[in-house]
């Protein structure tokens, strides 16, 4: 049931307005999912496209990338990130990851076990309430270990054209990364990737056929004010002109800005805003197909974790998270008692909207080459493969290491969307049409909260790679990053 099916279940006779400010992952979420379910929908975004923020690569899908956060923010990161799946399939890139701790690292990797096990029940646990939650493969094969013997004879075979299993994608692993330089077991995990560019497509070709839904570009707000029942926003578009809207209900799901809105509404808020950068390589030479790579370290340290994902035609992403390649001295602020909007330093407010030296490009990615290098030799011959994926990261709160979080309300008509992970969407959306619901402003129909968008169910992956190559292009990328991998 779609469109002005479920229009007339899910609005009363008088339409009930949302006005959605930001058109990232979290705003465009929310809008497919309140227009595919009738909702009458505004959403404005002050760029010429949706989905354009902080470089996306992956599910989180259990929250195996990072070792110190808690067990339940890990459960949260697999419940959301299978959710997320069965939203967004068509931008999903469908390989393995692989964890390894090297030797110079003192954590061990019975640590990584306990919390995979953990993981592996709770995924199980899922797949008995709803099988079409089975997304990852088969629990059994969620995750896998591998000894020194293990790679030890996988080195000896020959690199597969198509990987299939896990040990054909630990292949290249075991035979161009030393084993010495690691502690074991190695772990190939079930943590898939994600196309930024394939889910911006799949945003803009969803809400493109909404009767309900209104699409703002290029719009700043400038004016937030409450009614008796309600909120007015204004906004300015990039001629100048200015328009206004009387919405009976606000999301602010302004990324990285979100403390704009929330000063403009008059609401306080603490929390953090990180910026990161990842950056494009070329590795022409590069031995067969990759899977993604993390090696495990300190943040912040000069042995940070380093990480490798693969794309299409030998292009990879990079994050190493020290402070001269992901990490940036000065790119973590707080919010302050003046301002729910952390100040962050006006040269990365800059970079994040695409203000980048050739020069630091240059130096940039190619530390982050020489990084990875250290447990990769042959990696050495990749170059520069574009201009950096950066953005800054909201953390909700007093605590910077939190990395599950979605949607908060500020009275009954205002709620605020803080994804620090990508895959936090969709509950965030379904959290505000809960409380939407409570409160009688709407009525849902039966299995409302299914995570399939009813806007992008019919369409067309071809369309969506197309459009996804166009926008990485129009953004100055290589179209490498918008096509799946592993190619089908």
């Amino acid at each position: 049931m779609v469109g002005s099916e479920q229009a007339e279940l899910a609005t009363s006779a008088a339409p009930f307005r949302v006005g959605i400010v930001g058109g990232g992952v979290a705003g465009a979420t929310a809008a497919l999912k309140m227009a595919g379910l009738g909702i009458e929908t505004l959403l404005f975004e002050a760029g010429d496209s949706l989905v354009s923020g902080p470089p996306i690569c992956h599910l989180h899908a259990g929250g195996n990338l990072y070792r110190e956060i808690s067990d339940e923010q890990c459960i949260a990161l697999l419940e959301q990130s299978i959710a997320t799946v069965r939203a967004y399939p068509d931008t999903v890139n469908r390989r393995p990851t692989v964890i390894a701790i090297p030797t110079s690292d003192a954590g061990e990797p019975d640590t990584i076990l306990k919390r995979l096990e953990q993981l592996t029940l709770h995924y199980k646990t899922l797949i008995e309430q709803d099988a079409d939650n089975e997304v990852l493969g088969h629990p059994e094969q969620y995750f896998t270990l591998y000894d020194k013997h293990d790679l030890a004879r996988l080195a000896q075979q020959s690199l597969p054209d198509n990987p299939q299993t896990p040990d054909d994608w630990l292949i290249p692993v075991a035979k161009y990364m030393p084993h010495d330089k690691f502690k074991f077991p190695l772990v190939v995990v079930q943590e898939y990737g994600l196309s930024v560019f394939r889910l911006a497509a799949t945003a803009a070709l969803g809400l493109e056929q909404s009767q309900n839904c209104r699409v703002h570009l290029n719009n700043t707000i400038t004016q937030i004010e409450p009614l008796t029942e309600g909120w007015r926003i204004e906004s300015t578009d990039r001629d100048g002109a200015s328009q206004v809207h009387d919405v009976d209900f606000v999301i602010n799901a302004c990324g990285f800005r979100t403390g704009k809105v929330d000063d403009l509404a008059s609401f306080s808020r603490k929390r953090w805003v990180e910026y990161k950068a990842a950056y494009v390589a070329h590795w022409p030479s590069q031995p067969g197909m990759w899977p993604e790579v993390i090696v495990h370290g300190d943040r912040g340290t000069p042995q940070g974790m380093a990480q490798l994902t693969p794309y299409a035609n030998g292009f990879v992403q990079l994050h190493g998270m020290t402070h001269d390649i992901t990490l940036f001295d000065g790119g973590l602020v707080a919010s302050t008692e003046a301002s729910a909007q952390p100040n962050l330093p006006q040269h990365m407010v800059a970079k994040a909207g695409g203000g980048w030296e050739w020069t630091e490009i240059r130096e940039r990615t190619e530390r982050a080459i020489s990084h990875f290098s250290q447990w990769l030799p042959e990696f050495e011959h990749a170059e520069v493969g574009g201009k950096p994926l950066c953005g800054a990261q909201q953390i909700p709160g007093e605590d910077p290491s939190l990395r599950a979080a979605d949607a908060t309300f500020e009275g009954e008509r205002y709620a605020r969307v803080e994804l620090v992970k990508a895959s936090s969407a969709l509950q965030a959306a379904d959290r505000i049409l809960a409380h939407c619901e409570q409160h009688g402003w709407i009525s849902l129909p039966a299995g409302w909260e299914n995570p399939t968008l009813p806007l992008t169910v019919s369409l067309d992956s071809d369309a969506i790679v197309e459009k996804a190559r166009r926008l990485a292009i129009n953004r100055d990328y290589p179209d490498a990053l918008a096509l799946p991998f592993p190619q089908q």
